[in-house]
């Protein structure tokens, strides 16, 4: 909402107001670049390696999974190393830890089925 209440406060303030669009899709085309991302996809993937920004935190842990999963599905990440490395750094401290210190069991880097059923047996033991 905020966004909107600049934009238009934006297009007000100028001088020819709503008149500085000179037909109905040159303003279109400012909207669409003002609040829609150009590539949802990149900045997607981008979402993903920002911890700050994505990750468990005090999510469940089925939803942080769901969550991945459906960034995952629009950026058509590849299964392997590098995503179970993404899905690892955005599980809960604790969890992880619990994670590493496992003698047997613990998950296949190359799948990240292999870590989403870990993480939930290892999750269910904690919560106990």
């Amino acid at each position: 909402a905020k966004g909107a209440s600049t934009y238009t406060l934006r297009i007000f303030w100028h001088p020819r107001g709503v008149g500085s669009f000179t037909d109905w899709a040159t303003f279109e085309k400012d909207f669409w670049a003002e609040f829609f991302l150009i590539d949802p996809a990149k900045s997607t993937a981008l979402a993903l390696c920002n911890r700050e920004q994505y990750g468990q935190r005090k999510q469940t842990l089925d939803e942080y999974i769901d969550s991945f999963w459906a960034l995952v599905e629009q950026v058509a990440y590849p299964n392997g190393l590098q995503l179970c490395l993404t899905f690892q750094d955005g599980l809960h401290p604790a969890l992880m830890e619990h994670i590493d210190n496992l003698a047997e069991g613990c998950p296949d880097d190359e799948q990240v089925a292999s870590w989403y059923k870990v993480a939930q047996d290892q999750w269910q033991l904690m919560e106990i």
